[in-house]
């Protein structure tokens, strides 16, 4: 199996297991060695009081694309930390894209940046991951969840 199919292996089997992602309509659309991207609509459900998509939506769109990239070598990681700057507005009916990219990844940590943007490219929020290596694969939970 390649590094890609790999990943991409492992992106399918945690999507596959990952309710809250699929609950706010995060679609995975790519996977490769320390990268993912995800696309989610903004629903009338997710917008706040001032009309604009919660920041928690947006967090949690960042953060499902740095799980699938810290986690695309079938080795079982975690945030350690994690970090995001909101730079414009999500709307009601926007579609956001998440790409998670690998910045960094030695010994049992891991850096990620996460860019999300609209559909018309702009720039909305960048997220910033730690990640730290846990105990297991991707793929042997799979088979015990089974």
């Amino acid at each position: 199996m390649t590094e890609v199919e790999l990943a991409q292996a492992c992106a399918e089997a945690m999507y596959a297991r990952d309710q809250a992602t699929q609950g706010l309509g995060i679609r995975l659309l790519e996977a490769g060695p320390g990268q993912a991207c995800l696309r989610m609509p903004v629903r009338a459900d997710m917008i706040q009081g001032h009309g604009t998509c919660h920041g928690g939506f947006l967090f949690a769109l960042a953060d499902s694309a740095f799980a699938f990239a810290c986690n695309s070598y079938d080795q079982a990681s975690v945030a350690l930390g994690c970090s995001i700057d909101y730079l414009a507005p999500a709307l009601r009916d926007d579609v956001l894209t998440a790409r998670a990219s690998e910045v960094s990844r030695k010994g049992r940590t891991g850096l990620y940046h996460v860019r999300i943007e609209n559909q018309r490219g702009e720039l909305v929020a960048m997220f910033h991951g730690k990640s730290y290596k846990v105990r297991g694969t991707v793929l042997a939970q799979e088979t015990q969840d089974d």
